[in-house]
């Protein structure tokens, strides 16, 4: 259960010549920690994870535990489209990297049927050699992780501890929740579903927008689990706008650009994915004054 609660899928923030900017990654860390959030995940979609080497997830994700000092766990997003490809992956990963657990996407382009999707995660829960959240988002990987398939493999697998639950569908998350064991966690992976998603049940967010506003993220989580939701609808409506934006023109280009707005990192993203456009940058500085004024 150390994954309930606040999340953050933290971007990878590069130099104008598309190394990662260690100094702005130290700032960003240090932001959340004193936002208040309770863990992080590194080099998910919002991290860039298919442009990524992997010495270079090996050095960040050093210098990230270095940097945290114990304070909050680390997630490393490790999934992809070759099954065997990605246990290799982890099995290195686990035994090099100081880490807690592993975020799976559901493999993209292949499209897998739901018992494709099943002998996939089964195979990962059967070689991992540590936990393991599954992740649905099918606007990214153009396959649904049906209820029935989650619930199927978790019935299975006690080390699949998890979902970060991004269809955009909250029935699926309620269908997968009424019928899940207790202690299998379901996590809202779209920002703007976080509170109504914690209403129902969810036990918490894996969030984009708290890169820039943890303790404002964290406090509507916090408040939302505890039932107190005048405080949890306070700090949902602040950042709404600003959750809508940084969507606007794709994930990561309106966060990182929200965070050079703020002066946390550069907008730099690598190819194919390219800067926030000027009107973005307009709109979204217009948000931030709304929420500074509060």
């Amino acid at each position: 259960m150390q994954f309930k609660g606040t999340g953050v899928a933290i971007v990878t923030p590069f130099q104008f010549d598309g190394t990662i900017d260690y100094s702005a990654l130290k700032k960003l860390i240090l932001h959340l920690i004193e936002g208040g959030v309770d863990y992080i995940v590194a080099f998910g979609s919002t991290g860039e994870n298919p442009t990524i080497s992997q010495e270079e997830i090996k050095n960040t994700i050093i210098f990230i535990h270095e940097t945290l000092q114990g304070r909050i766990p680390l997630i490393l997003g490790c999934g992809g489209n070759d099954t065997a490809a990605v246990i290799k992956a982890m099995k290195n990963y686990a035994q090099n990297l100081p880490i807690d657990a592993f975020l799976s996407v559901c493999p993209a382009y292949n499209k897998p049927t739901q018992k494709g999707l099943f002998e996939h995660f089964s195979a990962i829960a059967e070689n991992s050699p540590l936990p393991v959240i599954l992740y649905n988002v099918p606007s990214r990987t153009a396959c649904n992780l049906l209820p029935s398939t989650v619930l199927e493999l978790v019935q299975r697998y006690s080390n699949l501890i998890g979902i970060k639950e991004s269809s955009g569908n909250l029935e699926q998350g309620m269908e997968i929740i009424r019928n899940k064991p207790e202690n299998f966690l379901v996590l809202a992976g779209d920002d703007i579903l976080a509170l109504p998603a914690i209403a129902l049940g969810f036990d918490g967010a894996i969030s984009v927008i708290a890169n820039a506003y943890p303790k404002l993220f964290s406090n509507l989580v916090k408040s939302a689990l505890e039932g107190k939701w005048k405080n949890a609808q306070k700090s949902h409506y602040l950042l709404m706008e600003l959750m809508q934006l940084i969507f606007k023109e794709g994930n990561p280009t309106g966060i990182k650009a929200l965070l050079s707005i703020l002066g946390i990192c550069k907008p730099h993203v690598r190819l194919p994915l390219v800067e926030a456009s000027k009107e973005l940058y307009h709109q979204l500085q217009a948000a931030t004054l709304k929420v500074s004024v509060v």
